[in-house]
């Protein structure tokens, strides 16, 4: 599969001693392969329990590409959890938590019984996850599923924090001599 064959290939870099590997879907470098679009976002609609839901929730600037193709597939609105506070009526702060530092961000476009999907390029350490989904709890939405492409580790952090089973596509192990894809889903 494209997937596994292109984050296999993924450069790795060294910053303060963790080993960040630098790959399209997660950085949108050096290209995204409209094949390696296409095929991800089929595995994503093959892992969903349903397609019976609201919106489509992913989370800012990496997720937009994957949600923006999964909006146009499954014809159902796209809410972006953005980096930008907008101060709209019902805006709800989220506090990212991630290996390397706190970011704020902000969920706008989701309301009290709306049934969501979150969608996301990777989970590392499950800090962003479990804010969105907190976030998204506090303005009444009902979580139908969470699918990431990449599991880099966080899965159990999201699990016990949150009670929800991130599903993914593939699980990653990385090191200094680079990606091994240890697991492969829904393909």
């Amino acid at each position: 599969m494209l997937l596994e064959r292109s984050l296999e290939e993924a450069p790795v870099i060294e910053r303060n001693g963790y080993h960040y590997f630098i790959h399209p879907i997660t950085d949108g470098v050096p290209e995204i392969d409209a094949d390696l679009l296409r095929e991800v976002a089929s595995r994503i609609v093959r892992a969903l329990d349903t397609t019976d839901f609201d919106k489509i929730v992913c989370v800012e600037a990496m997720g937009i590409h994957l949600g923006t193709l999964l909006s146009t597939m499954l014809d159902r609105p796209l809410v972006i959890v953005r980096k930008r506070r907008y101060g709209l009526d019902g805006e709800i702060e989220i506090v990212q938590e991630k290996g390397y530092g706190r970011e704020k961000l902000y969920l706008n476009g989701v309301s009290e019984g709306d049934e969501v999907v979150v969608v996301d390029d990777v989970v590392s350490t499950g800090g962003t996850l479990v804010g969105v989904i907190n976030a998204l709890r506090e303005a009444g939405a009902e979580i139908k599923d969470v699918v990431v492409v990449i599991a880099r580790g966080g899965l159990k952090r999201v699990k016990e924090e949150t009670g929800i089973e991130v599903k993914y596509l593939v699980r990653v192990e990385v090191s200094e001599d680079g990606v091994e894809v240890v697991e492969s889903r829904y393909r």
